[in-house]
């Protein structure tokens, strides 16, 4: 049996990380006005808004009610509210049964509670059996899905990792290498980064992906994959996987290989940190842990990692969202929603959006730089950006807009960068929005 003991030391990071398990698993993922809600809630919470929740602010919020809304005559909060709490319920009795962390919400009321689930000690054999019902479960992906994440790998592997190799050969920079002075354009943005300050935590992202298994992998690994004809995969006939491997058996991994755009840009962020006389700390986000954070100056690479928009989320400006970007409080000439494009007859990418956002650290005395394209060619678009004089002179016009003296970029923000696609490679980023984050 597990025991349930109310704790109010929760990180904030701990918080988003269950809601998000919540939100994801099967009880809610079909269910967006029930996530919405369930997110809605949290997120004022988690900002201090909790004395604020009722009934109206939800259903107008939510359930897009309007000013007239007259709780006493439409339920539909309370309805959705039981809704919710049932399948919570059903939630920790089966996906969640072995989660450290239960969310609840209270009969009567719409404030989210957190408690912390103390485990029993577990006999290793057990924990074993268990494990491996987890590997066999987490393998059990869509043919629709292992295709298209086949092709993206099988594709990408190479370039990400010799760029990936390339970036660690240069962890140390030349002893005879004289630390320069970075352009005033560069220097306003990544001065907190630099000395005296400590090197900065670049942390890049471990995405789950299909890989093809190879004459190297174990039995194990290769009874895991999931095969797929070669016919049915002309795309790779010019492929030296198609001559060399007898077979198209795809396999999950975790830890083989990282995103091309973040790793491409990777390498633009160490030669600038080099030329600085600095060095280049890089970590992958599935070892990293949230006192490493508060530790450091941070910069997170890639918005699917769990390190990244959910933990350091800010609502009422841009969020990363389902493969979107949300514009919480769209100004004159700004959308809604930033969806990428794609041509019509080939479907190939033309468009991607990336969102770049200085926030504070819960140390105050150091920085969380967020770096995220929709997909991989809007990352490396960014840094791109980021490490371009004319560019961020640019970028500081707009944010020195937002301050009273229209001289003075804020110290913390957000912007919001497009860019264009062509061949699968990013082209020039540009500003489309900006926005200034209080402190």
């Amino acid at each position: 049996m597990y025991r349930y003991s109310a704790e109010n030391g929760f990180s904030l990071y701990e918080k988003r990380e269950e809601l998000r398990r919540v939100i994801q698993s099967k009880h809610f993922v079909n269910s967006p006005k029930k996530s919405r809600f369930l997110e809605f809630i949290a997120e004022q919470t988690f900002q201090g808004n909790s004395d604020k929740l009722n009934e109206y602010l939800i259903g107008t919020e939510v359930y897009e009610r309007g000013a007239d809304f007259d709780q006493q005559r439409d339920p539909i909060v309370r309805v959705q509210a039981h809704e919710i709490r049932r399948l919570l319920k059903k939630y920790y009795e089966e996906d969640g049964s072995r989660s450290l962390i239960r969310m609840e919400l209270p009969p009567g009321h719409y404030v989210p509670v957190f408690s912390r689930m103390e485990q029993p000690e577990r006999e290793e054999g057990l924990d074993g059996m268990e494990q491996a019902k987890d590997g066999r479960a987490a393998a059990s992906v869509s043919s629709v899905n292992r295709l298209l994440l086949a092709a993206t790998i099988v594709l990408a592997c190479g370039c990400a990792a010799l760029a990936f190799v390339l970036a660690r050969r240069a962890s140390s920079p030349p002893a005879q290498h004289a630390a320069a002075t970075l352009p005033p354009n560069l220097d306003w943005f990544w001065h907190p980064f630099l000395p005296p300050a400590d090197a900065p935590l670049i942390v890049i992202p471990n995405h789950p992906l299909l890989r093809a298994a190879h004459g190297g992998d174990s039995e194990q690994t290769w009874a895991s994959g999931h095969e797929i004809p070669k016919a049915s995969l002309p795309e790779f006939r010019d492929t030296i996987h198609f001559r060399e491997l007898k077979r198209f058996v795809f396999v999950p991994s975790l830890t083989d290989f990282t995103s091309v755009g973040e790793t491409l840009g990777l390498v633009d962020l160490c030669e600038m940190f080099f030329r600085m006389g600095d060095t280049c700390r890089v970590q992958q986000s599935r070892l990293l842990d949230f006192d490493e954070i508060k530790d450091n100056n941070v910069i997170l690479l890639g918005g699917n990692q769990s390190w990244s928009g959910r933990v350091f989320l800010n609502v009422q400006g841009f969020r990363f969202q389902d493969g979107v970007i949300i514009n919480s409080n769209p100004r004159p000439g700004e959308k809604a929603i930033y969806k990428p494009e794609f041509d019509p007859v080939t479907n190939q990418l033309t468009r991607d959006y990336a969102l770049v956002l200085m926030l504070p650290n819960e140390r105050k005395a150091n920085r969380v730089l967020l770096i995220y394209g929709i997909y991989t060619q809007g990352s490396q678009a960014a840094i791109e950006f980021l490490t371009t004089p004319e560019k961020m002179a640019q970028l500081r016009s707009a944010l020195a807009g937002l301050s009273a003296d229209h001289k003075t970029p804020p110290q913390y923000f957000q912007v919001l960068l497009t860019t264009t696609v062509e061949n699968a490679v990013p082209g020039n980023a540009t500003v489309v929005a900006v926005r200034a984050v209080a402190n």
